[in-house]
């Protein structure tokens, strides 16, 4: 039951330190800094919620 353990927690182990790398990437920079700034960058486009309203005005 203990080299279960031992070898669930190496398997556990390796699958953490490769999300880590992973995450910090040098290719995952630009990506996870421009999904970063979304929540700072002005809507370009009509939310669904102004959307609705203006159609339920013409209506």
């Amino acid at each position: 039951m203990g080299v279960w353990h031992g070898i669930w927690t190496l398997i556990l182990l390796i699958v953490f330190l490769g999300i880590v790398a992973w995450a910090w990437s040098a290719k995952q920079k630009k990506r996870f800094d421009e999904a970063g700034r979304l929540p700072l960058d002005d809507d370009k486009t009509p939310s669904t919620a102004q959307r609705n309203r203006v159609e339920n005005d013409d209506g």
